[in-house]
């Protein structure tokens, strides 16, 4: 965790700073790919995928934003995927891309005050066994509850994923690699 993590939420202690101190990690290698690159290399596909750096730092943002959401609020925090729109389609392909009105900058700050409305969430939950049942989608088992630690730890698991994507991509634009 951070110092600016730390001084912004309450004392965390076991199974709490070990779920924080690991999405810290994550968090850092992610935001780590990004360093030193203007906002048209952060737009850059580099690799066949559609996926850019900028765009993954939104993705990664949104994800975690929903996330917590459901945490506090159950299944309403989110859409049924039979539910989904085309423009709820549109805005999650948006979701991975840098758009041209937006700035690295401006979707980092965006991910760190993601990050510490999360880290306050995780720090002053009561409970961390709270479940509700998931959303419909295709890759949720129907009936399934996830409980505010599994999500936690389902966040920590998609920004690890989405660091590894973005270490790939940053080393194809430029050689730079976040370890080694």
């Amino acid at each position: 965790m951070t110092v600016e993590t730390l001084s912004s939420t309450p004392e965390v202690t076991g199974e709490r700073a070990d779920l924080l101190a690991e999405l810290a990690q994550a968090r850092h290698f992610l935001r780590f790919t990004t360093r030193d690159l203007t906002d048209e290399q952060a737009r850059a596909r580099t690799t066949a995928s559609e996926l850019c750096l900028g765009g993954l730092i939104k993705h990664v943002t949104s994800v975690e934003r929903s996330w917590v959401d459901f945490i506090l609020n159950g299944t309403s925090a989110m859409k049924n995927f039979t539910d989904m729109t085309e423009e709820d389609f549109a805005q999650r392909a948006a979701d991975f891309r840098l758009l041209p009105d937006e700035t690295l900058a401006g979707v980092l700050a965006a991910y760190e005050e993601v990050a510490r409305r999360t880290d306050e969430v995780v720090a002053t939950l009561p409970d961390l066994n709270v479940a509700h049942p998931l959303p419909e989608a295709p890759w949720n088992e129907p009936g399934a509850r996830w409980s505010a630690r599994r999500v936690v730890l389902h966040i920590i698991a998609e920004t690890t994923q989405h660091a590894g994507h973005a270490d790939i991509i940053r080393e194809s634009l430029d050689g730079a690699k976040t370890m080694g």
